[in-house]
C-alpha cells in the first residue's frame, strides 16, 4: 500500500549530521508514528514518504533551511528556573524544555544562575544538514478519531 494522505505510517529512522555523527535513532524503540499530510514532523521530510511503501528504505538529506532553520547567534535569552520543565541538575549544554505562553520549547542552557538560566532559543539541530535513514515499517488506515484530532493515537502516537 503507497503512502497517502490520511494514512498512519509507522518507521523506524536514524538521524546523522553531515560528518556522520549519530544524533538519535528509534531502531532500538518502538517505530516513531505520524499522519501522513497532517503536517506532524517536518514537511520536507514527510514529502518524501509520500508513495513509498511497507518495507521500504531510504534516505532524506535537509539541510538547514529545510529542517530546523540556521542558527540565530542572538537567540540567547535569561529565564527564571521555575520555568524549566525538566528535572534534574541544570548544567551548561544541557538540552531542557521550558514551558513559554506558546507551550513547551526545546533550549539549550548556556549559563546557570542562582534564580535565572540563559539559554540558547535554537532548536538543538539548528544549522545542521540532516540526513535521515528511514526504513518503513507499518501503513495503515487513519482511524475517524485520528483524522478529527490530526494525529495519530495509540503506542508511538498521541495519548489522550
Amino acid at each position: 500500500m503507497a503512502i497517502k494522505k490520511d494514512d498512519v505510517v509507522y518507521f523506524h529512522y536514524t538521524l546523522t549530521d553531515e560528518t556522520g555523527n549519530a544524533f538519535e535513532t528509534s531502531t532500538n524503540s518502538h517505530p516513531m508514528t505520524f499522519l501522513f499530510g497532517h503536517n506532524n514532523i517536518l514537511p520536507a521530510l514527510e514529502a518524501e514518504f509520500e508513495g513509498k511503501a511497507e518495507g521500504d528504505q531510504f534516505q532524506v538529506t535537509l539541510p538547514p533551511e529545510k529542517s530546523y532553520g540556521m542558527r540565530n547567534e542572538d537567540a540567547i535569552q535569561r529565564i527564571p528556573i521555575k520555568h524549566i520543565a525538566t528535572k534534574g541538575k541544570l548544567e551548561k549544554g544541557k538540552a531542557v524544555k521550558v514551558q513559554t505562553d506558546k507551550g513547551m520549547r526545546d533550549v539549550t542552557i548556556v549559563k546557570v544562575g542562582r534564580f535565572n538560566v540563559d539559554v540558547d532559543t535554537n532548536h538543538p539541530l539548528a544549522g545542521y544538514t540532516l540526513t535521515f535513514d528511514i526504513s518503513v515499517e507499518t501503513v495503515r488506515d487513519a482511524e475517524p478519531e485520528e483524522l478529527s484530532h490530526g494525529h495519530v493515537h495509540g503506542e508511538g502516537g498521541h495519548h489522550h
